[in-house]
């Protein structure tokens, strides 16, 4: 069974840093896409970033130039280094990927349980 497990949330002050990684678990052929996704209180998940099997990466305008997205594809890890924190980066934050299991012709996507960011003002 596939398994995305992320970790490095926590409570930081406005202009601190963060931290962010998923390992994804189990039995699987390769990992395509990966990326991170938030859901702040009230609000729909949106994207945050998402980084190809190559190292092409993709980022929401809204954290341009404050986060990036990285990974380490012998790890099958994601990671999300986010700087220059603001209280509205406030949200909990899942890891997403599309992995295929058992053929190269057909991918699932999985998603992580969450981590909660929280941003002090």
């Amino acid at each position: 069974q596939v398994q995305l497990v992320e970790s490095g949330g926590g409570l930081v002050q406005a202009g601190g840093s963060l931290r962010l990684s998923c390992v994804a678990s189990g039995r699987f052929l390769s990992i395509g896409v990966m990326g991170w996704y938030r859901q702040a209180p009230g609000k729909q998940r949106e994207l945050v970033a998402t980084i190809q099997s190559g190292g092409s990466t993709n980022y929401a305008d809204s954290v341009k130039g404050r986060v990036t997205i990285s990974r380490d594809n012998a790890k099958n890890t994601v990671y999300l280094q986010m700087n220059s924190l603001k209280p509205e980066d406030t949200a909990v934050y899942y890891c997403n990927a599309e992995i295929f299991i058992m053929t190269m012709r057909v991918r699932y996507a999985y998603w992580g349980q969450g981590t909660q960011v929280t941003v002090s003002s």
